[in-house]
């Protein structure tokens, strides 16, 4: 008789709330086609003021430009494998690094006129502002960061790497730079103001550090491996090692969420991982299905979103999937 009571009462009051553990803290919001664009799609960068959003098209050799206010998308063409992305607001300017021949074109806008280019000789990638001295920062070649003066546009200097460098990024203070040296097997620290590498980063036998970040707010630096998928953390104030975690595979980007002490790994097995920060480490809360091969985007704090760059498939267009953090 008590059990059928209390089967009564569970009825009455309805289903039970899902426990905060078990939500998505991803949801899929949207796809904003980027029309007939085919091949890789590789980094983003974002202009806040305008809400434009580009993506290197490095399979299309062409840049989207993505206006997030009404879902509009125009391209850049004509371009040689662009890898990465880089926007200086102050001149309203978009900087475009090229794999195929090591050149960084320019863009003005509004409307996006070519307004230059610069060579580094091969194998540009990633870019990166430096919003301490007002430059930006272009990794290259076999092991070189150029620095880019933003009124004169051309190359103000160079910092010397021991192999090319993927992902990198500034600490808190802009004093020092972080940069993924894979064909090393280590992450490279550079003095800023001297202009030279002063040490390393031991990995601990993980090899193909790509994506990097740095929470600043925690004072942590961010490593993904693919081999094995880790994450890996570093004090940014000593460098010492302080978490390694499980990943998933594949990975090219990941982002810090400041709001809510998040991490969100994009990963070409088809998935974003999304980490909790605890005060030991890290932990997985979730694993949001994409497409295989979607391994880059972007999270813009001020939209509160993240971006995912998924390339054209059977039917279904290249597109930007929009996904809306929760809570």
């Amino acid at each position: 008789m008590l059990k059928r009571l209390l089967v009564l009462v569970l009825v009455a009051a309805g289903p039970l709330p899902v426990p905060p553990a078990f939500a998505q803290p991803l949801t899929l919001e949207s796809k904003i086609p980027l029309g007939s664009v085919s091949g890789r799609i590789d980094h983003f960068a974002y202009a806040p003021a305008s809400r434009r959003l580009f993506v290197a098209e490095l399979g299309n050799d062409s840049v989207g430009i993505v206006d997030l206010k009404d879902g509009k998308v125009r391209h850049i063409t004509g371009l040689r494998e662009p890898q990465g992305l880089g926007w200086h607001g102050a001149t309203d300017t978009l900087y475009v690094a090229n794999a195929g021949d090591g050149s960084v074109r320019l863009y003005q806008g509004p409307d996006f006129a070519p307004a230059g280019a610069i060579a580094l000789g091969n194998d540009a990638d990633n870019i990166r502002f430096d919003r301490w001295r007002d430059r930006m920062v272009v990794g290259y070649g076999s092991g070189g960061l150029a620095m880019i003066d933003p009124v004169s546009r051309r190359k103000a200097g160079d910092i010397a790497l021991k192999g090319h460098p993927e992902s990198f990024q500034f600490d808190e203070d802009g004093r020092r730079l972080f940069a993924n040296v894979p064909d090393a097997r280590q992450v490279a620290v550079v003095d800023v103001g001297q202009g030279k590498q002063v040490s390393h980063l031991e990995l601990g036998g993980a090899q193909s550090n790509f994506p990097m970040a740095v929470d600043g707010p925690k004072h942590r630096l961010l490593i993904v491996t693919r081999s094995p998928p880790r994450l890996i953390a570093f004090a940014t104030q000593d460098g010492k090692r302080v978490a390694t975690v499980e990943a998933c595979g594949d990975a090219d980007d990941v982002f810090v969420d400041d709001r809510r002490q998040r991490l969100y790994v994009m990963c070409g097995d088809g998935l974003v991982e999304v980490f909790a920060a605890r005060d030991d480490g890290y932990q997985s809360i979730g694993r949001i299905q994409t497409v295989s091969g979607a391994r880059t985007g972007l999270f813009a704090a001020d939209a509160d979103r993240l971006y995912v760059g998924v390339r054209a498939r059977f039917r279904e267009p290249a597109a930007i999937w929009v996904f809306r953090p929760a809570p």
